[in-house]
């Protein structure tokens, strides 16, 4: 098949293919999800070099293992899976090197920022550098059960799952997420 025939094809006929040794199926399947995996882990960290790497890491581990996926159907919890080991591994690297920080002035640093040309983009723009440094602010374990919930829908029981945790503690968690994140955005919303 050529490659433009790939791009035709939907997410699951492509996972098929990748699973059976096809390597262009496989890299446009990385070319599709690769932009979400990015964006997840840049809601989970603000260094955008780590976040780059985060992404390979995650992407490289999807395609070594894209054979072990059983279910098909199950691909979007089952590679959310894989990033939430992914940042686990970076968060337990990094707290054994004590080079994890979230610097605790971003958020005022970026509220002096906002002084931009009118524009509803311009506003959008600021506001999601807003709530990702609010988002940075939580501690690890509210921040990845929030982002799994509000960015990617997953629900409680598919992030109780991916993070291995009881339903009722991912409640909780994302209650405490969300009301330290309003504690934090109070004076924007």
């Amino acid at each position: 098949m050529t490659k433009s025939i790939y791009k035709k094809r939907d997410i699951n006929t492509l996972i098929i293919f990748a699973q059976k040794g096809d390597a262009k199926a496989l890299e446009e399947l990385i070319r599709r999800v690769q932009k979400n995996i990015f964006t997840l882990f840049s809601y989970l960290t603000d260094k955008r070099q780590d976040i780059a790497d985060l992404t390979q890491e995650a992407l490289l581990k999807m395609a070594k293992n894209i054979r072990s996926l059983k279910d098909i159907t199950k691909f979007k919890s089952w590679l959310n899976q894989i990033v939430t080991n992914v940042f686990y591994d970076y968060i337990k690297k990094h707290a054994r090197d004590n080079t994890l920080d979230v610097d605790s002035d971003k958020l005022t640093d970026i509220k002096d920022k906002i002084g931009c040309t009118p524009g509803e983009k311009c506003l959008f723009s600021e506001m999601e550098k807003i709530i990702k440094a609010a988002l940075l602010t939580l501690p690890d374990n509210l921040r990845i059960v929030l982002v799994l919930r509000e960015y990617e829908g997953l629900s409680y029981e598919d992030i109780s799952k991916v993070t291995n945790t009881a339903i009722g503690t991912v409640k909780s968690r994302i209650s405490r997420a969300r009301t330290k994140l309003q504690q934090e955005l109070k004076e924007f919303i």
